[in-house]
């Protein structure tokens, strides 16, 4: 730990932790709640549902007596949870005095905490749907002018989402963007670190969760989710979610869930750092 590093946590400000899985995040988030006090809010959108106590790694009973924890497990899996609705319900803690030691690796979250989100309005089921029957050089071809021009015709998650904000709203999805409301909080009045870790540590680290997870019950978590599995919700999508399904269903072995949730744990990893690296150079690195 730099001396850099350990003045920072001796001052008030908020503290904020990017990271990619399995880097230790939370570990180091508990840390310094324990050493400086100050209450651990989370910024990983798969450990916000109720359901996936193990699956997505919340903290553990135990870390969560240690000190105080704030969205984690609140929402209900079947319900829909986008970064507008993480955003509200941290402004909300945000008011109050504790100091704020946010953690997680989901990179969208931290990115409209500090640039602001435009408020546009929630999508339609039928215009979701309808998205999703079209080809992508069509949704393309029905957007403005100004959106194609800042857009990747190939895309099309990006595009799609442009389209349905037309389709839904009348406005295209640039104009909403112009009109960001500023945010919540400005990078030069945080504490931002960014975990970085050795790539062969990391994949062990994953490893070794995911046999952890095995270990203490995650195939029971998920077999309590298996009737009514529903691959269009959110909650679905958590690592290691469709893998042990499939094993649950007799369609693959435990040993090949178990492999492919592995692989699958290395990739977002991968994905994760390359996001980082491209919207989170300025932030402080700290080498677990």
């Amino acid at each position: 730990m730099t001396s850099s590093f350990k003045n920072n946590l001796e001052d008030e400000m908020p503290v904020l932790i990017a990271g990619p899985t399995a880097s230790g995040k939370s570990k180091l988030a508990l840390s310094i709640a324990n050493k400086s006090g100050g209450v651990i809010i989370n910024a990983d959108s798969m450990q916000v549902y109720d359901c996936w106590q193990l699956l997505s790694a919340r903290p553990s009973e135990d870390d969560l007596r240690t000190s105080t924890h704030e969205l984690y497990g609140h929402v209900n899996f079947q319900s829909k949870y986008s970064t507008g609705h993480w955003l509200r319900d941290i402004k909300k803690i945000l008011t109050k005095r504790q100091r704020p030691i946010i953690v997680g690796g989901t990179g969208l979250y931290f990115s409209a905490l500090l640039n602001g989100l435009s408020e546009i309005p929630m999508i339609s089921e039928l215009t979701r749907t309808q998205a999703n029957s079209l080809p992508i050089d069509s949704l393309f071809k029905e957007l403005d002018d100004e959106t194609k021009s800042k857009l990747d015709p190939k895309n099309k998650p990006r595009i799609q989402r442009a389209w349905e904000v037309l389709k839904e709203t009348g406005i295209p999805l640039i104009e909403w963007q112009s009109n960001t409301p500023p945010p919540l909080l400005n990078l030069n009045e945080v504490n931002t670190i960014l975990m970085h870790v050795d790539k062969n540590v990391l994949e062990a680290n994953i490893t070794s969760r995911f046999d952890k997870m095995l270990k203490n019950g995650v195939l029971e978590e998920v077999t309590a989710m298996k009737n009514g599995w529903d691959v269009n919700k959110t909650y679905t999508k958590v690592i290691g979610g469709s893998q042990l399904i499939s094993y649950l269903n007799g369609t693959t072995s435990l040993e090949e869930a178990r492999e492919k949730t592995i692989i699958a744990s290395r990739q977002y990893a991968k994905r994760q750092r390359t996001w980082f690296r491209s919207n989170m150079s300025n932030w402080k690195p700290f080498l677990a």
